[in-house]
């Protein structure tokens, strides 16, 4: 089956209203084309969601930040031709060595913030940052990835309440109106917790007893860090 020059080939994996299979273009080059279901999309109301991810990819080229290659419609789904880095997640490599050393760390927390810095001087604040959104290419070179969340940084706060609750800022929880940018550091800060602790600094059994501990900055310190 093919996409415009694009041959697809085995999926490589999957989300709620996606499939993400692996295609060759005329060039024999690989890529990952994301296959969007345009009526579930609508079903979940995110066309909006989708559209804004595009926009956003393609303002961003970055060596650090997954590269939007194409975008393609047809009269059912959406593909999105993407950068294929077969490296997989960070998450699934923090899990695997259980933590991180801390030269390990530092490569990877470096290159996060090259590509987090580029995206705040274009305007715009991830949103969403965590190691299942960081993806490692061929060369364990660090891609950020998921821009479904992002949004331009204006002169004034922002007020949605978004991202992955252990990750994110307590201002964005205390609905207050928050910086996106000054968030997004909040959470690299936790990223790099996790890549030396192998576990998140704030945990707890209920969201509420979660969201009281991240308001109050209240985690330990792992002994082995320098």
């Amino acid at each position: 089956m093919s996409v415009g020059q694009y041959v697809l080939g085995k999926k490589i994996g999957a989300g709620s209203f996606s499939t993400v299979r692996l295609c060759t273009d005329a060039q024999s080059r690989k890529w990952a084309v994301k296959i969007i279901d345009k009526a579930r999309l609508k079903h979940e109301h995110m066309e909006n969601q989708m559209l804004r991810e595009v926009a956003v990819m393609r303002s961003l080229k970055h060596e650090n930040i997954i590269d939007l290659r194409d975008v393609l419609e047809s009269e059912n789904h959406y593909y999105l031709v993407l950068e294929y880095v077969p490296g997989g997640e960070l998450f699934d490599k923090i899990v695997k060595a259980k933590r991180f050393d801390e030269s390990t760390a530092r490569h990877y927390f470096h290159q996060l913030i090259a590509g987090v810095h580029y995206c705040h001087s274009r305007g715009f604040a991830h949103r969403d940052l965590k190691p299942e959104n960081m993806l490692l290419d061929a060369n364990g070179t660090l891609k950020i990835s998921d821009f479904g969340l992002s949004n331009r940084q204006q002169d004034f706060l922002l007020e949605t309440v978004c991202g992955t609750p252990n990750y994110v800022a307590p201002e964005v929880l205390m609905e207050r109106g928050y910086n996106g940018m000054s968030a997004d550091i909040w959470s690299c800060g936790v990223v790099l917790y996790v890549m030396l602790a192998g576990h998140l600094p704030f945990e707890d059994r209920t969201m509420n007893a979660l969201l009281a501990k991240i308001e109050r900055g209240e985690y330990q310190m792992v002994r082995h860090v320098s």
